[in-house]
C-alpha cells in the first residue's frame, strides 16, 4: 500500500502540485517553471533571510522605485499564475490517465491482501488440525472442548455471531451510517485481534470475511442508488460519501459526476433548435442548464470531497468535456449558420451569452472561459471574413455606378440605422461608394467589440486593410488608362467600375482614399483599442494594452498609407504620360524640339516649351480643385501636386533615347537648343518653387541642366557665351506664368512673397552655370 502510494505520488508530483485550491488559478508551464526555479534559487537556501533580503534590495531605493518593484512583482505574479493554469490544461489528459490507474492498482492490492490475509488464516487453521501428537492428547482435547462447550459464550463471541445477521438487516433497511459504524467497529475488532490475539484464526479469519462481504454488499447498493434518476442532490452526496468512507472515493467520485451528467443530458433534451429560433436564445437556454449542472457537480464535489488533488483534476476534465460538448452544439445550431452568412452582430451575441455564463463558474474558481474561446475562435473568424467580404462586394457594387461626386453623408444613411454619436461634427465629403464603405466599416467595428476577449484585434485589422486595399484597386481601375493597362486588368479579374474621366472625378478618388486612411479607418480603429482598453480591470493593465497597442496602430495606419500611395502613383503616371505623349503614341518630350531650333531659317521667338505650359496649367487646375476637396488636408493636395511634377522631371531624366540624342547626334546642341532647354528648367523652377516643387526635384533639375551645359561645351563653345542675362530667362517665364495662370505679373523688384517665384533670384541660374563651367 505504501509503494502504491509513492507511486502515485511520484507519478502526479509535476502536476499535483501545480493544481491548487479551485478558488485560485490552475496551472505551471515547464518551461517558464524551470526558468522561475532559476530565479528563485536564493529564497530555497536554508539561510535565507527575507527581513535582510529586502533591506539589501530597498536600502538604496526610493519610494518611487519600491512601488515600480511592487508593480513589477505583482505582474510577474500573474504571469506565474497564468503560466501555471496553461501547463495544468495541457498536461490533464496523461495526469488523469495515470490517476486512474493508480487508483485501480490500489483497489487491487486491497483486494489481494484480503484474500492472502483470508488464505493465511485458513491455512493456520489447516496446520494447527494435523498437529496430533497422542490418542491421549486428542481425548485431552476432546475434553476441553466439552468444558469449553459448557461454560458460557464471552460477550466478544456473541457479537461474532450476532454480527452477519446484523449487517444484513442494516443493509436491508438502508441504515447506511449504522451499517458503516458496524463495519468500522468490525475493521478495529480485526486490528486488535492481530495484535492481541483475542481471537482464534478460525473466527479472525471468518469475521475477516464477513467484514469485506458486506462491504462489497454496501457498495454495491450504494452505487445502484447513485445511478437511480430519482435519487436527489443530498442523497447523492450522501451515497458518495459513504462511498469514499468505505474507501472507494475514486468510485464515488465517478459515480457523482456521472449522475449529474445523466440529469444534464436529461434536462438538454428539452432544448430543440429550430430553423426559425433565434440563436441567441437557444444559446442561452442551453448555457442554463450546462454551466448550471457544472456548477452543482463542483459544489457537490467540494463539499464531499474536499480539494483533493486527484478530485480536483478529474472535476476539470469533466467539466471541460461538458464545456466542449456545448461548445460544438452551439457552434452546429447557432453560430454556424451566422458564420457563414456574415452574421457578425448574430455570431458575436451566442459567444457574449455563452462567455458570460462560463464566467459564473469563476465564483467557484473553475475559470473555462479560455475553453469556450479556443473552440468559437474558428466560427467568429469565419464570421469576421465573410463580413468583410460582404463590405468588398457590397461597396465594388455600388462603385460601378458611383459618378465620383463628393458630398456629405445624408442623414439616416446609415446601414444600421443607428443615430450617430457624430452628428454634430461637420460629415466628411465622400463619393457614395466611399460613403457605403465608411458607414459598414464602423458598423463592423462596432459588432467586433463584444469579441475583443477572443484577441481578434490584429485579424481584424488585417483583414480591414485588406478590404480596403481592395476598394484603393477598384479606385486604380476607375481611373483612364492605355490600352495595354486594360487588357492587364481584364486578365486579373478586375470588377467593372465606372470610370472617372474628368480630373475633378480623379481628384474624388484620391479624396476617397486618404480621407478613409488618414481619419476615419484609424478614428474608428482607435475606438476598438479603447472599448478593448476599458474591458480591463486593472488600470495598469489597461495603460500597458494601450502603449503595447500604439506601435500596431501606427503601423496599420503606415499600410493603409501605402495603399493611398499606389492609387497616387498611378494618378501622377498617367498625367505625366498623357502630357508627354499625344493619342497617336507620339511624344511631345524629345530632344528633336531642341535640336531642331539651330539652322532654321526663321527667326525663333523663345518660350517656355507647350508640355511644360501644359503642365503648369494642369497643376493649377488641379489645385484649384484639390482646395475644395482637401480641407483640412492641404498637405495631402500639395504632395500630390509635387509628386505629378516630380514624375515629369524624373521621366526626363531617365529618359536613356532623350540624352542620346542630345550628348551623341544626330546633330549638336546648339546655342537656341541650349536656350530653349534652359528656359524650360526655369519655367519649372519658377512656378513650381515652393509649392509644386521638392528639394529633390530641384536637385534633379540643377543636375540635367548641368548635363546640357555639359553637352554644348562638348561642340567647343562656352555655354556662358550664349546664354542670356539671367533676368532675361525669369522676365519670359514669368511672362508665361501670369498668361497662362491668368494674373497679373508683378515686377522683378516688386514679387509678392506669397508668390512660388518669390524665393527665386537671378542666383538660380548663376549658380547652374559657375557649376557647369567648372
Amino acid at each position: 500500500m505504501a509503494s502504491a502510494k509513492s507511486s502515485r505520488s511520484r507519478a502526479s508530483g509535476p502536476m499535483s502540485t501545480g493544481i491548487q485550491h479551485l478558488g485560485g488559478s490552475l496551472s505551471v508551464s515547464q518551461e517558464s517553471g524551470v526558468q522561475l526555479a532559476d530565479k528563485l534559487k536564493i529564497f530555497k537556501t536554508d539561510n535565507y533571510d527575507p527581513e535582510a533580503y529586502m533591506q539589501s534590495k530597498c536600502q538604496s531605493m526610493n519610494e518611487k522605485e519600491i512601488r515600480q518593484l511592487c508593480t513589477y512583482l505583482q505582474d510577474l505574479k500573474k504571469a506565474s499564475a497564468e503560466e501555471m493554469r496553461k501547463s495544468v490544461y495541457a498536461n490533464y489528459a496523461a495526469f488523469i490517465k495515470t490517476s486512474k490507474e493508480i487508483s485501480d492498482l490500489e483497489g487491487e492490492l486491497l483486494s489481494i491482501k484480503n484474500l492472502l490475509s483470508s488464505q493465511a488464516a485458513l491455512i493456520h487453521n489447516l496446520a494447527e488440525g494435523v498437529h496430533v501428537d497422542s490418542l491421549s492428547a486428542d481425548c485431552e482435547d476432546s475434553l476441553d472442548i466439552k468444558k469449553v462447550d459448557d461454560r458460557e459464550p464471552s460477550d466478544l463471541e456473541k457479537w461474532l455471531s450476532e454480527l452477519p445477521d446484523m449487517l444484513d438487516v442494516l443493509l436491508a433497511e438502508r441504515r447506511v451510517d449504522e451499517a458503516l459504524d458496524a463495519l468500522d467497529e468490525a475493521e478495529r475488532v480485526v486490528s486488535d485481534a492481530k495484535g492481541k490475539r483475542t481471537l482464534t484464526p478460525a473466527q479472525l479469519s471468518l469475521l475477516q470475511s464477513t467484514v469485506w462481504e458486506h462491504r462489497q454488499k454496501l457498495a454495491d447498493q450504494l452505487a445502484e442508488a447513485a445511478c437511480q434518476s430519482s435519487t436527489r442532490g443530498v442523497e447523492l452526496r450522501a451515497a458518495a460519501s459513504a462511498l469514499k468512507r468505505l474507501g472507494d472515493g475514486h468510485r464515488a467520485h465517478s459515480l457523482l459526476l456521472s449522475a449529474h451528467y445523466r440529469k444534464l443530458h436529461y434536462n438538454m433534451q428539452t432544448i430543440h433548435p429550430t430553423s426559425t429560433s433565434y440563436g441567441g436564445a437557444y444559446t442561452a437556454a442551453l448555457s442554463q442548464q450546462v454551466f448550471s449542472a457544472i456548477a452543482q457537480a463542483v459544489n457537490d464535489s467540494l463539499e464531499v470531497f474536499g480539494d483533493d488533488s486527484a478530485y480536483t483534476s478529474e472535476l476539470v476534465t469533466w467539466s471541460t468535456k461538458q464545456t466542449e460538448d456545448f461548445a460544438y452544439l452551439v457552434k452546429r445550431h447557432a453560430l454556424a449558420s451566422s458564420a457563414a452568412a456574415g452574421g457578425l452582430r448574430a455570431a458575436a451575441e451566442c459567444v457574449q451569452i455563452a462567455i458570460g455564463h462560463c464566467s459564473l463558474l469563476e465564483v467557484h474558481g473553475l475559470s473555462l472561459s479560455s475553453v469556450l474561446l479556443k473552440l468559437f475562435r474558428p466560427s467568429v473568424e469565419q464570421a469576421l471574413d465573410a463580413n468583410l467580404k460582404r463590405i468588398e462586394e457590397s461597396t465594388a457594387a455600388l462603385a460601378a455606378a458611383d459618378d465620383w461626386v463628393l458630398t456629405h453623408c445624408p442623414s439616416g444613411n446609415r446601414v444600421s440605422g443607428r443615430a450617430s454619436n457624430a452628428a454634430s461634427l461637420m460629415q466628411p465629403k465622400l463619393s457614395s461608394s466611399a460613403h457605403r464603405f465608411n458607414s459598414m466599416v464602423q458598423d463592423f467595428f462596432e459588432d467586433v467589440g463584444p469579441l475583443l476577449s477572443m484577441q481578434l484585434g490584429g485579424s481584424t485589422l488585417d483583414g480591414l486593410l485588406k478590404v480596403f486595399s481592395s476598394y484603393v484597386n477598384i479606385l486604380i481601375n476607375a481611373l483612364p488608362s492605355s490600352m495595354e493597362e486594360e487588357e492587364n486588368l481584364e486578365n486579373s479579374g478586375n470588377k467593372i467600375v465606372r470610370l472617372a474621366e474628368t480630373e475633378a472625378q480623379q481628384l474624388a478618388l484620391l479624396a476617397n482614399s486618404s480621407l478613409l486612411a488618414e481619419e476615419l479607418l484609424p478614428r474608428a480603429a482607435s475606438k476598438l483599442t479603447s472599448m478593448q482598453s476599458s474591458g480591463a480591470d486593472d488600470p495598469r493593465k489597461r495603460t500597458s494594452d494601450r502603449h503595447n497597442r500604439l506601435p500596431e496602430q501606427r503601423e496599420w495606419k503606415r499600410k493603409l498609407q501605402r495603399s493611398v500611395d499606389r492609387l497616387r502613383d498611378t494618378f501622377c503616371r498617367q498625367h505625366a504620360l498623357d502630357l508627354i505623349f499625344t493619342e497617336d503614341g507620339e511624344t511631345n518630350l524629345s530632344a528633336v524640339m531642341y535640336l531642331n531650333l539651330d539652322g532654321s531659317p526663321d527667326e525663333v521667338e523663345l518660350s517656355p516649351s507647350p508640355i511644360f505650359q501644359e503642365l503648369y496649367a494642369k497643376l493649377n487646375r488641379m489645385a484649384a480643385i484639390a482646395a475644395e476637396m482637401f480641407v483640412g488636408r492641404e498637405r495631402f493636395a500639395t504632395l500630390l501636386m509635387m509628386r505629378l511634377t516630380e514624375t515629369v522631371i524624373l521621366w526626363l531624366s531617365e529618359d536613356q533615347n532623350f540624352w542620346e540624342d542630345i550628348e551623341e547626334g544626330p546633330r549638336p546642341l546648339g546655342p537656341l537648343g541650349l536656350q530653349q532647354f534652359y528656359l524650360d528648367m526655369q519655367f519649372v523652377i519658377l512656378f513650381g518653387q515652393g509649392r509644386y516643387l521638392s528639394r529633390h526635384v530641384h536637385q534633379v533639375i540643377v543636375e540635367i541642366m548641368d548635363r546640357s551645359m555639359a553637352a554644348f561645351s562638348a561642340t567647343g563653345v562656352d555655354p556662358d557665351s550664349v546664354l542670356p542675362s539671367d533676368d532675361w530667362f525669369i522676365d519670359i517665364a514669368q511672362e508665361t506664368i501670369s498668361k497662362v495662370s491668368g494674373r497679373t505679373r508683378i515686377g522683378n523688384g516688386d514679387r509678392e512673397l506669397t508668390s512660388p517665384t518669390a524665393s527665386v533670384s537671378a542666383m538660380s541660374i548663376s549658380s547652374v552655370r559657375s557649376h557647369g563651367s567648372s
